[in-house]
């Protein structure tokens, strides 16, 4: 059994002041803390074009796209923030798992995915705080063989939940983020990563 397994952590946000990114931090310095090895990356490093079948098929996977696909398969599971757009999930976040999901000639169909495992978390300033799109998200990534963790966090009312060190305000919130971090490495840890 691997004692630190290899988590790859990104929001679905590109926004500087992100409170996803915020959010995912709290779950990754629970998840290093217990013994993981956490590669945090930020999707506005990768841009990629909509996707396009006619460009896929004259280009391939972009050079981008095909950077992250590497350190997807590199890592055993995934920390994902999700903010919550007009009730689903973020066009960026759709759009990369559109171009890593796509087959390519002599590689395992979903390499990226199959078989990895994943926690989820959202903070939203509305009142439902990202439930809605998580719920989205869950189906999307379950269709392409990635086990997700039942537990979830969603924190609603964002902007007002973090304190001015990046903590969640709420003792209890803070706790249950943490644990997700926690729960995946233990997860992998079981799975003999």
């Amino acid at each position: 059994m691997k004692s630190n397994p290899k988590i790859l952590a990104f929001a679905g946000s590109t926004r500087k002041g992100s409170f996803n990114k915020k959010l995912l931090q709290l779950a990754v310095e629970a998840a290093q803390n217990k013994g993981a090895e956490v590669t945090v990356v930020d999707l506005k490093d990768y841009p990629m074009p909509l996707f396009d079948g006619d460009l896929e098929k004259e280009k391939g996977l972009p050079e981008n796209g095909q950077k992250l696909k590497k350190l997807m398969i590199e890592h055993d599971g995934f920390l994902i923030a999700s903010p919550e757009y007009n009730s689903s999930f973020s066009g960026v976040l759709k759009n990369t798992i559109d171009w890593i999901s796509r087959p390519e000639k002599g590689v395992k169909d979903m390499i990226a995915f199959d078989g990895k495992v994943a926690c989820l978390m959202s903070a939203s300033p509305g009142g439902l705080g990202g439930v809605r799109g998580l719920a989205q998200l869950r189906s999307v990534l379950g269709n392409i063989k990635v086990i997700v963790l039942p537990g979830q966090v969603t924190v609603p009312k964002a902007d007002e939940a973090f304190d001015d060190n990046g903590k969640l305000k709420n003792e209890k919130t803070q706790a249950s983020v943490e644990n997700l971090g926690k729960s995946l490495v233990e997860f992998l840890q079981r799975l003999g990563y």
